[in-house]
């Protein structure tokens, strides 16, 4: 059974989204949602679950991982 996290298709792309929306939170970015937590690893998460944070899958990028292992792995945040 496939589970969808927000609009991800997959835990990991979940993962990385938020760990890099985590560090643009860290370096000043002002949270999109008004959270119950300061930690800024579960408001990045929140953000993605809730499909707030914008990401694509580039073609380069699918490319790149097919090459590597056969599945697309990457993406770019925004």
């Amino acid at each position: 059974m496939k589970s969808k996290i927000g609009s991800i298709d997959s835990k990991f792309r979940y993962i990385i989204v938020a760990a890099r929306r985590t560090r643009q939170l860290q370096a000043g970015s002002k949270p999109m949602v008004t959270a119950s937590s300061r930690k800024f690893t579960r408001i990045a998460q929140e953000e993605v679950s809730c499909g707030l944070v914008k990401f694509e899958v580039t073609e380069e990028t699918k490319s790149a991982a097919k090459k590597r292992t056969g599945k697309e792995s990457k993406e770019k945040t925004h």
